[in-house]
This record gives C-alpha cells, sequence and structure tokens, in this order.
C-alpha cells in the first residue's frame, strides 16, 4: 500500500484538514446551497466547519466515542455532510442508510452495527419511521438513543433539530484534537443497495474516498469555483462522496435538493451557476422533460456525467441536443467508488459506446473464463486499487471470498474491452440470461428497445423453462402497447440476432428501481417466473 502513497493515491492528510483549511483561507466562500420545501440556505465553509465542531460535541455528549456507529437514516438533506465529518472527529464510524429502508432492513443494520445512535424522520412517504425505529430501538440489547427529524418522535427520543443544530449551550464541550480519525481508519459504512441479495456494510477509510474522489475532480477539472449537483440521495456513495466529499476536498460548493425534482433544479441551478450535473439516466430522462416543458437557462452547465446504468443513445443524443454540454459516462460501486471514466478529450458520442477507462491508480481486468460464451468477448470484470472498500462489516469472509490471491475484486459485473482502452458494461453476472448456449447482450437489447415509438422503459430478463431460458421483455408502454411481433421485428431491423430477440413481452406501468435508477431485476424474476 506504500505504493499508494508514494503516487499521491492515498495521503497522510484527511478530509477535515482540507475543510479547516478552506475555512481559513476562504471562510466566505460557499460550501453547500440547500433548496429544501421551496427555500434555498447558503452555508460557508466557516459556517461548515462550526456545524461540523458542535456536532463532535454533542455526539460526544451522547457517549459516541472511536470505533462506535453512528447511523443516520435521513432524506436529502445538507446536514448529512456535517454529521459525517463530525464522525470523523470524534474517531467514529458513519453509517447512512437509505430512506427506503423499513422494519427488516433497518433491523438487520442495527443489530450488526449495534450503533449507539438512531437518527431518522418522524415520517417519510406515509410511514411513521420514528415510532418504527423507536420500536426497534426498545428491542435492541444496548438501546440506541433515537433522535427524530421533521417532526415529534417516541418517548425518550431526542429531536433532531434541537439537539444537534440549535444554539450554542454551556453543556458543549471542546472535542480533544487527538480524538479524530486517520486517514487510514475505517471511517463510512455504507450498505450496498441489495439488488440481488444480502445487503453488506461496506466499510471506507477517508484514503479509500480521498483516491476515488482526487481522481474524479482530476478528470472533471473540478476546483473551488466548481458548482456540483448530484441528484443521488446524500446517503448513497454517489451523494456523500462524488457529491459532498469531492466539494469539500476542491473547495468547491454543492447545491442539494431535498427532494429530486427537476421542475426545481432547472429553476435553482442558474442562480448558483451550477457547472456539474451527476445522474443515473432515468434523472436524465427527468432532466429533459422539464427543461422541454419549461426552459431554464442552464447555460452555466459544463458536464452531464452519468453512471448506475448505460446511457440510451436516444438520450445522449437529446442531452447533446439541448444542452451545450460534454456527456461522461462512468462505472463505479459501492465497494469501489467511480472506477472507469470516459475522458472530456474522447468523441462527443463516447459515452454511449464505453464505460470509460481506468481512474486514478485503479486496475481493471476481464475474465473470459468463468462466463458462457459470448461474441463480443464479455467476461468477468475484476478491479483492484487505491479506492477499493477495506472489508465488509462483520463479514470480513464475505469479503474474501470477492477476492483472488492477487487482491483482484470480482464486481459481479460483466465487461468487454470497448476499443480504446477501457470498459463497455454488459451487465451482471446474475443477470446473465444464456440462450441456447449463448450469452444475450441484454444492455445493448435494452437501449436498443427505448428506441421503439412505442417504448417508454424496457428491461430485458431470462426466464426459466425445463430445458432453456427465454428472452423476456418487460416494457412500459408510450401510447398504444407494443406487441411482441413489433418487438422483434423492431429489433431484428436494427441488426440483432433472432437467439437475441425475445420470445415473451410483459407489459407494466413502472420498473422497479433502487435509489440509484438500477432496475431490480431479482424482483421482475421473481414477479414473471412460471407465467
Amino acid at each position: 500500500m506504500d505504493t499508494y502513497r508514494e503516487h499521491g493515491w492515498w495521503r497522510d492528510e484527511t478530509f477535515l484538514d482540507d475543510l479547516r483549511r478552506y475555512a481559513s483561507a476562504t471562510p466566505e466562500a460557499t460550501a453547500l446551497i440547500s433548496h429544501r420545501d421551496g427555500k434555498d440556505l447558503v452555508i460557508s465553509y466557516a459556517e461548515l466547519a462550526e456545524i461540523t465542531e458542535r456536532c463532535a460535541a454533542r455526539l460526544t455528549q451522547l457517549g459516541i466515542g472511536r470505533g462506535d456507529v453512528l447511523t443516520v437514516q435521513l432524506p436529502n438533506w445538507w446536514e448529512v455532510l456535517p454529521l459525517g465529518l463530525a464522525c470523523a472527529r470524534i474517531g467514529a464510524i458513519f453509517s447512512p442508510l437509505l430512506i427506503v429502508y423499513r422494519r427488516r432492513e433497518l433491523d438487520f443494520v442495527l443489530r450488526l452495527t449495534q450503533a449507539k445512535v438512531v437518527v431518522t424522520m418522524a415520517e417519510w412517504d406515509g410511514v411513521k419511521l420514528g415510532e418504527l425505529v423507536g420500536g426497534l430501538a426498545a428491542e435492541l440489547p444496548d438501546r440506541p438513543q433515537v433522535v427524530v427529524a421533521g417532526g415529534p418522535g417516541p418517548a425518550g427520543s431526542l429531536s433532531f433539530e434541537e439537539y444537534f443544530f440549535g444554539p450554542p449551550r454551556r453543556s458543549d464541550i471542546a472535542v480533544p484534537a487527538g480524538a479524530e480519525l486517520g486517514p487510514d481508519e475505517p471511517f463510512l459504512m455504507l450498505f450496498t443497495s441489495g439488488t440481488t441479495g444480502e445487503s453488506k456494510g461496506v466499510l471506507h477509510s477517508q484514503n479509500t474516498l480521498f483516491a476515488s474522489a482526487r481522481a474524479y475532480a482530476d478528470v472533471l477539472g473540478q476546483d473551488a469555483g466548481t458548482v456540483t449537483f448530484i441528484s443521488h440521495v446524500a446517503t448513497h456513495y454517489s451523494g456523500y462522496v462524488t457529491g459532498l466529499l469531492t466539494s469539500v476536498l476542491c473547495g468547491g460548493a454543492t447545491l442539494i435538493l431535498g427532494v429530486w425534482d427537476a421542475r426545481a433544479f432547472v429553476d435553482v441551478a442558474p442562480r448558483y451557476r451550477v457547472t456539474t450535473f451527476y445522474g443515473a439516466p432515468n434523472f436524465l430522462v427527468d432532466l429533459l422533460a422539464a427543461q422541454q416543458d419549461k426552459p431554464g437557462d442552464l447555460s452555466c452547465l459544463r458536464y452531464i456525467i452519468s453512471g448506475s446504468a448505460p446511457i440510451p443513445p436516444t438520450v445522449l443524443e437529446r442531452i447533446r441536443a439541448t444542452f451545450d454540454v460534454k456527456v461522461v459516462a462512468l462505472w463505479g460501486m459501492t465497494e469501489n467508488g467511480a472506477t472507469t471514466i470516459t475522458r472530456p478529450s474522447d468523441p462527443p458520442d463516447w459515452a454511449e459506446h464505453s464505460d470509460g477507462s481506468p481512474l486514478g491508480g485503479m486496475e481493471i481486468r476481464i475474465d473470459t473464463s468463468v462466463v458462457p460464451a459470448s461474441e463480443d468477448g464479455s467476461g468477468l470484470f475484476l478491479v483492484r486499487g487505491p479506492s477499493q472498500c477495506l472489508r465488509y462489516f462483520k463479514r470480513e469472509e464475505l469479503y474474501a471470498a470477492c477476492l483472488d490471491a492477487d487482491g483482484w475484486f470480482d464486481t459481479g459485473d460483466l465487461a468487454r474491452p470497448d476499443g480504446r482502452g477501457g470498459i463497455r458494461i454488459t451487465g451482471r453476472i446474475k443477470d446473465i440470461v444464456v440462450s441456447k448456449a449463448i450469452n444475450v447482450p441484454v444492455p445493448e437489447v435494452e437501449s436498443t428497445l427505448l428506441r421503439h415509438p412505442a417504448v417508454r422503459d424496457a428491461a430485458v430478463i431470462g426466464v426459466r423453462t425445463d430445458f432453456d431460458e427465454l428472452v423476456c421483455a418487460v416494457v412500459v408502454p408510450e401510447g398504444e402497447p407494443p406487441s411482441l411481433e413489433s418487438i422483434r421485428g423492431f429489433l431484428a431491423g436494427e441488426g440483432f440476432s433472432d437467439l437475441f430477440l425475445p420470445s415473451r413481452l410483459e407489459l407494466t406501468g413502472e420498473l422497479p428501481r433502487t435509489v440509484t435508477g438500477k432496475v431490480r431485476k431479482v424482483e421482475l424474476r421473481a414477479r414473471y417466473a412460471g407465467r
């Protein structure tokens, strides 16, 4: 690991050092812009440093110290950033949770982490999360302290707004400098979204996060003048690291919407001269619709970056026609962060064909020996390098099973060479559709289906029969629903082999997705199995 330091991918400083540097050198510079409930809030670097210190003191008063876990289940709120930095300040582990978690997921996480303090919402999406978490906490042996935001909580809980963000109090104590985490200690624990199996707590140090953040910022030329917007929630890797921490690293600003609203973004972004938009393809579709409905002045945008799923060609064409920006595609996962990315110097349409080449010190490899025969050279995608996580929390054996003897991490994704030193993701190994012993190019079929005039959204899955696997197209119609014959004819006209054409069509009103825009294919396969 010394080589990572020698090449500058790891360092002896932390994100707290970055925060203190900008709070001292440019105290009035904007760190955060929050748009929530129709109101804007602008927070400077000096204010962010003071709020972080206050949160650290109040976490200490709740008994959280070195190695303890704070779990935070909040929507896309700016407060997530100082809470995480406060954990680093006192030597604790910060574990943000998705707002969509309910009893099953919350019970699993709280028992695994033995969190001392749990922050949640009083109510979200019609569910009384405060009461739910309060009930779970009462069943746990350690009885974690429950803190509730956005309304009253159960008996014994604290008010999030009053406790952490109220005015200074006499009881506030100074946190000793020696308490904070070093750059190589466990800092951030993110739970995988669980699209294919049980969620795992992915542990990162500040250095594994720095490696990805620095490489990403270098490619896009991010600096103190960059104003970033990331549509993904702040409790996910993309939102917290690629968005918030990368801005702290560069001294730039991040715009946060309390909830994703493309109309709000189009209206707010010009006020703060947002330069970078990051979002999965489904967020780009929303952005295009809002801009078409009522155009805003988005000439401030320099880059649109997309990950989580391949960018459909039709979406890329519309983005280029609507905005005068460079479109960049990347691939990453919770265990590695952003790992490959297309470059601004690539051809204008390259994001349609590639998920990029390695970032920073990351290495990539395609192993074709462990998957069915493929015409395009697809194989299991393996990675290793400085942004690789430390381990899975209390599941070391599961993490070890993902590594080979040389430290290559099995991503579970399939990829093929893009012809320019990078890769194109062609699916997940658990999502492989093998029809007549041939691996179907699922992402290519899906992206082509989106060009069909009667298709608004689509996913391709495999449905088992006694003898083979059927190619099944699950389609959200646009207007008059398409027939199976029209789908097959359209794909054949686009040059696909008969082997790759769907032999079954299912129509649905909406595809189930994770918060990052990935289609939950495990749910689709269960839904249509045996029909």
